[in-house]
């Protein structure tokens, strides 16, 4: 197991470039940005770029508001490298998810060469889709156990296909500190009633509110509770800390990569 470090797009240049090198130092092995309709994720990672030499660099990033020609176009303008580059895709909000994914891959694939394609999964059949098709599988907001049974749907999906089976990523929100439960809680009550996908995500889960991720006191217990995602092949920690080089460099530390 592996593990990312990942923001909310829009981090400010002077926070995101330092941040970049310290993940690096402390060991993580990608770096990673959503996007959203205020900030570009890929920006965000350009900005890694200028602070991180080795790191993958990766977005999560819907298609209904960026198609492939138009990702194509912005990867070109901000110089990113192709080799490095991981672009985990979701639908958004198109109202046939799993068509639209499936249908989607050849022109992504002619769009984007030298670019590895994630799936942004959820569902089950999203995730058989991912395990057949894609080159890796993202989730988002779940448990250790849903984890767990995701993977071993991507894994059906890949046998399904003749194929071995792609890695899979996974967010975990990540709070360390007096107020850590207050942030997580924050974070997915926000999400929680986004668009139907979400909604039907979390019902799916069974969770109350407040407990999808990591909310902990100090590193000790951060670091154990980041050790149950063992169905992940890299747990990507997505930070729940104020957009500052102080805040975001502590986190990364209680999280960081052990030896």
């Amino acid at each position: 197991m592996s593990r990312g470090f990942g923001v909310a797009s829009g981090l400010a240049r002077e926070v995101a470039a330092p941040l970049a090198a310290r993940c690096e130092e402390l060991g993580y092995s990608s770096l990673w940005s959503n996007d959203t309709p205020l900030a570009s994720g890929l920006e965000t990672l350009a900005d890694f770029a200028r602070g991180a030499n080795r790191a993958d660099l990766g977005v999560t990033i819907a298609l209904d508001r960026h198609g492939p020609d138009q990702l194509a176009a912005q990867v070109e303008r901000l110089e990113l490298n192709r080799g490095r580059l991981w672009l985990a895709i979701g639908a958004g909000h198109e109202e046939k998810p799993l068509t639209t994914m499936r249908e989607a891959l050849p022109a992504l694939r002619d769009a984007l060469p030298g670019i590895r394609l994630a799936l942004a999964a959820m569902g089950p059949k999203m995730c058989a889709l991912g395990g057949a098709s894609y080159d890796a599988v993202f989730f988002n907001w779940i448990t250790p156990e849903f984890a767990a049974k995701s993977r071993q749907l991507v894994e059906r999906g890949a046998a399904d296909a003749g194929r071995e089976a792609p890695p899979v990523f996974g967010y975990v929100r990540t709070a360390v500190g007096t107020d850590a439960e207050e942030r997580l809680e924050k974070e997915e009550s926000f999400y929680r009633d986004l668009h139907k996908g979400y909604r039907d995500h979390f019902d799916r889960l069974g969770e109350p509110v407040g407990t999808v991720g990591v909310a902990a006191q100090e590193t000790g217990e951060a670091q154990t509770q980041l050790s149950r995602y063992r169905a992940l092949d890299t747990v990507v920690v997505r930070a729940l800390a104020s957009a500052t080089i102080e805040s975001m460099s502590a986190l990364a530390e209680a999280a960081a990569p052990g030896d």
